[in-house]
């Protein structure tokens, strides 16, 4: 099975293309350029180089939130539009999820922090089991960095942390956690579309691929603009 991914959820721009548990080919940019100018020229040098036919593609394994409202659009745009141009089925692929999987193997407990700013945070908490079945502690969320911190201390387990969230709390982290911890390593702290691709293999076994059309990324809480549009009608 043929499976592209893609993922502009965060800092990170990343595209991949895996077969059954093969990495064919994976391009992931942390630049600051903005992902409507990478994106694109990314996937079509990925295909070029892997002399692909992305109508030999399975699915479209995409990065569906939260993360940068922005970003999020733009994945999910390019996604959506890949797969009804190639009638492909979209898998959607929670945001931290995929993050977390990054570490596949660990056996500590695993915690992926985006800066989602005001102190926020994109986060949740997972393991791998004996066998590296994949479990999730807390479900993908949005909170006060110090609200995870204290679920972590609860469960006095060693925690590994990565995500673009880390250079932004590693200070609140090392004044309140009570755990053993450590950061990931450069190669792997955040996104990466070939992780993408392989926690989406799990979910296509699993059925839960959705067509292109029904697709809507998951944000987790309003946008900026939303929240003061509210705020000001509160005010009237």
């Amino acid at each position: 099975m043929k499976i592209l991914g893609i993922d502009s959820s965060g800092l990170v721009a990343s595209v991949a293309i895996t077969e059954d548990d093969t990495l064919l080919g994976e391009y992931t940019l942390n630049y600051k350029k903005t992902h409507s100018q990478t994106l694109l020229p990314m996937l079509d040098e990925l295909r070029e180089m892997l002399e692909l036919d992305l109508d030999s593609v399975d699915a479209i394994a995409v990065a569906a939130g939260p993360g940068s409202f922005t970003g999020l659009r733009i994945g999910s745009a390019t996604a959506k539009g890949l797969g009804l141009a190639l009638n492909k089925p979209l898998v959607a692929v929670p945001t931290v999820d995929a993050l977390a999987f990054n570490l596949w193997g660990n056996k500590s407990f695993i915690c992926p922090i985006m800066d989602a700013r005001r102190n926020q945070t994109y986060t949740g908490l997972y393991y791998f089991g004996e066998k590296n079945e994949f479990h999730t502690v807390v479900k993908q969320c949005a909170v006060d960095i110090h609200e995870i911190i204290e679920k972590i201390n609860a469960y006095e387990r060693p925690v590994t942390f990565l995500g673009d969230g880390v250079p932004v709390f590693k200070d609140v982290i090392a004044q309140e956690l009570k755990v053993p911890y450590e950061f990931a390593p450069a190669g792997m702290n955040r996104q990466r579309a070939g992780a993408l691709c392989l926690l989406g293999a799990q979910l296509l076994k699993e059925h839960k691929e959705v067509s292109a059309a029904d697709f809507r990324p998951d944000y987790l809480r309003l946008s900026q603009a939303e929240r003061e549009r509210m705020e000001a009608q509160k005010d009237k």
